[in-house]
């Protein structure tokens, strides 16, 4: 949901809740019933729509998230894909260097002294 959504909803419920009243006014209800239904309906909307939102914020399902998600998985599969195009125009001993330098020592990048 973009801004300018939130911004309608949040004006039609502005809406509503000025005519709904009047509506059940004209269905039989009395003033003070009217404005007390209303009301509480109008609650109950606010109450879920935060709800709703919250929801929203803990399974990660955000606008920005999404973005961020596709961002990551594009950027992934370059970078692989740009890795990849890098491995195979090395010569047959340049890979072997690597792999071998790569898998003998794990961590050995991490062990590093910090005065470099």
């Amino acid at each position: 949901m973009t801004k300018g959504h939130v911004l309608l909803l949040g004006l039609a419920l502005l809406g509503l809740g000025g005519i709904l009243p009047q509506v059940l006014q004209r269905a039989g209800f009395g003033e003070l019933n009217a404005g007390l239904t209303s009301t509480a309906l109008l609650v109950l909307v606010v109450i879920l729509w935060v709800a709703s939102y919250g929801w929203r914020v803990v399974r990660g399902d955000m606008t920005f998230m999404q973005m961020r998600r596709q961002y990551r998985q594009r950027y992934d599969q370059a970078t692989d894909e740009e890795l990849l195009r890098r491995f195979e125009s090395l010569s047959e001993t340049e890979r072997q260097e690597l792999l071998s330098s790569t898998n003998s020592e794990p961590g050995a990048a991490s062990a590093r002294p910090a005065a470099e």
